[in-house]
Order: C-alpha cells, then structure tokens, then sequence
C-alpha cells in the first residue's frame, strides 16, 4: 500500500466527450464509475481512481501536448496478448486511430505488446501486456 497511486486527476477540453471516450475504454478494463458531479466524473479499479474533471475557460489555452512538460501518456496492463488485439480491433472500430501500430505488435520491440491511440484531448493512451 505504501507508494501505490490513489488516483490521478486529468482536466478536460470536453467532458462530454472524455466521457463517452475513457467511460467506454475503462469499463473494458474493469473499472467502475466511482463518483459524477456536474464538472466531473471518476471511474475506479481496486484501490485506485481515475478523476476527469472539465477545465475553467480561462485555463484551457494553450491545449494540451504530451512533448511539453508534464503528462506524456497513461499505460494500462492487459493481462493477455489477445486481449490487446481484441481492443485494437475495438478502437479501430469506434474510429480511434491507432499510434505506432507498425512497431510494437509485429516484432519491432520484441518486449513491448501493446497498442497505442489518443483521447479526445489528444493524451496519449497505452494498453501494454504485462507479463508477469
């Protein structure tokens, strides 16, 4: 318990959106919606959250980057490698693009399996198989 993550706190562009996206993407996952309230939402896995909160307009310029400072992406561990193929499948499916998929599901990095795509707010996401 000690050190472990209890939650991580993202603002949003549109929380619409960053509902409709990461509600579908960590129920697939196994989270469950933890708390709603009118500027945000929370969905959680065990002992951890994951809190997405709408941005105040007077804080949402510049947009998010993941090369700048701060957040580059969130990884997520699969516990199979079909389980990795099945959500890239799903994410091509919902018009999600898929980031490097010449490189790590075809052997460029033969100890990464593992998708890559974007939120809504272009944050980068990771579903990796870990094998443990």
């Amino acid at each position: 318990m000690l050190g472990e993550i209890n939650h991580i706190e993202i603002y949003v562009d549109n929380l619409e959106k960053t509902s409709g996206f990461w509600g579908w993407f960590l129920g697939e996952l196994k989270y469950k919606p933890f708390q709603k309230w009118d500027k945000g939402m929370s969905y959680k896995l065990g002992g951890t959250y994951i809190v997405f909160v709408q941005v105040e307009e007077k804080f949402n310029n510049p947009k998010y980057h993941r090369k700048r400072i701060g957040l580059n992406h969130l990884a997520f561990c699969s516990d199979s490698r079909e389980f990795v193929d099945e959500m890239a499948l799903k994410i091509e499916k919902r018009d999600i693009k898929l980031l490097y998929e010449d490189r790590y599901r075809n052997g460029y990095d033969k100890n990464i399996y593992a998708i890559f795509f974007e939120d809504p707010d272009r944050i980068k996401v990771e579903l990796v198989f870990c094998d443990r």
